[in-house]
């Protein structure tokens, strides 16, 4: 089993990390375990990079997300970063990257595939709790597909709040609990579509927005937008929508005092 870095924290689920830990260079691979995150990939990074260029000025400018660079000057980290499928995409748009993640495992599979492209990201083997335990603050912190994967969901999110600096943004996104997710995303996704390994969700660890939102509320963000992703089978394609049954992201900010 994978060793946990970082402080002893109580977000930390052993089972879910050893899964995803054993993934090693297979993170990266279209055709393998991740495959369906890869396909949601360009959907998600779409709706981070429209946001941000709308909430983050440069300077006196108002970024263009048609740049090449638009999220740069921007510091943006990652929790439970796995081997950096989110976390290089963005760094390739301008930003400064912290991809964070309790399982070495996953870190050092990160590193190895950024070596291999060139991009240059701070990857750090550590626990959400330890990150925020140091002071440290970013811009963004983004707590994408893992939320479901953690074993105390106020701890994480209290852990990640405490990392968004006034003014910035946190962003979630995870599965709804409701019956419509678990016959797509348990049953569909899982026994039927095989986009999954069978048992990779627990459909009673995913979270209805106002588990998410309580928490961060309670942190001192306010709700600035919502998002539905779902898929469209006939163009093979992962789409923003209102539809927020299945997947969803959620942002909020921290308002500046």
């Amino acid at each position: 089993m994978t060793e946990i870095q970082g402080e002893a924290t109580g977000s930390v689920d052993r089972e879910e990390l050893a899964r995803f830990a054993k993934l090693g260079d297979a993170w990266w691979d279209l055709e393998g375990p991740q495959r369906a995150l890869h396909k949601l990939n360009p959907t998600r990074i779409r709706y981070l990079r429209n946001l941000f260029c709308s909430h983050f000025a440069d300077g006196d400018t108002p970024r263009d997300r048609r740049a090449e660079k638009p999220l740069k000057n921007l510091r943006i980290v990652d929790l439970g970063c796995g081997g950096g499928l989110l976390a290089e995409p963005l760094a390739a748009l301008g930003a400064t990257v912290t991809g964070a993640d309790p399982s070495q495992e996953n870190i050092d599979a990160a590193r190895r595939h950024a070596a291999i492209s060139g991009r240059e990201l701070d990857y750090r083997a550590v626990t959400a709790e330890a990150l925020a335990a140091s002071g440290e603050s970013f811009d963004i912190v983004l707590a994408m597909e893992v939320l479901e994967h953690v074993a105390d969901v106020k701890g994480f999110l209290t852990a990640a709040a405490a990392l968004v600096r006034p003014g910035g943004l946190l962003v979630g996104a995870t599965l709804n609990r409701t019956l419509k997710s678990y016959a797509l995303a348990i049953v569909g996704a899982e026994y039927v579509l095989r986009w999954v390994e069978p048992g990779t969700h627990d459909w009673r660890k995913f979270l209805r927005p106002y588990e998410l939102l309580t928490p961060l509320q309670a942190a001192g963000l306010r709700e600035i937008d919502r998002a539905g992703i779902v898929y469209h089978p006939i163009a093979d394609e992962w789409r923003l929508s209102g539809d927020t049954d299945v997947n969803y992201m959620i942002a909020l900010e921290r308002p500046i005092a």
